[in-house]
């Protein structure tokens, strides 16, 4: 089993069991509280990715970072504790992503991210992302970036789909289609 796999099944237990009795976007802000924790502390990631490290010594730092946090999620403080005691921790990156793109399709939001030639205004960003929740019938949330090489148009990627727009794509099909 991979590790995404692995993450992926840890993030829908803690997903099917925070849904029922806790606030998820509160569940979520704990796992991301914990992983930026971990991640702005090279020691810590060490330690943690580290397999001569005795699971039970990393189970004990794990309870004593959770109890210097102010306010950890039942569910996610129980999660973190069986990662550590499984010597998983490794996963965390991937089940804090796996859990965020279930919570947002729980919610009916897609992400899509779209790359234009130059930045977007913000009545264009709008426009896109109306454009995106029509054709998807989901709420859009819009990460966009620029890559000037697409020469014009827009590429836009949501949901396993891409819409390829671009001027460069253009260019590439009529190339393809003069030269057979």
């Amino acid at each position: 089993m991979t590790n995404r796999t692995a993450a992926a099944r840890y993030a829908r237990a803690l997903f099917d069991v925070a849904v029922k009795d806790h606030d998820l976007q509160e569940v979520e802000a704990s796992l991301a509280q914990f992983q930026g924790l971990v991640t702005g502390h090279n020691t810590l990631t060490q330690v943690f990715h580290n397999p001569a490290i005795p699971a039970q010594r990393k189970r004990a730092i794990v309870v004593e970072l959770l109890g210097q946090l102010p306010s950890v999620a039942i569910p996610v403080s129980r999660l973190l504790t069986l990662l550590a005691e499984r010597d998983r921790l490794v996963l965390l990156a991937d089940v804090v992503q796996a859990f965020r793109v279930r919570l947002l399709k729980h919610q009916g939001i897609v992400e899509a991210e779209v790359v234009t030639a130059e930045p977007l205004s913000p009545e264009q960003t709008a426009q896109v992302e109306r454009k995106l929740a029509d054709a998807s019938g989901c709420q859009i949330r819009l990460k966009s970036s620029v890559d000037p090489e697409i020469l014009g148009g827009i590429v836009a990627r949501f949901g396993g789909t891409v819409y390829d727009g671009s001027v460069a794509n253009h260019f590439q099909r009529l190339r393809t289609s003069l030269l057979g």
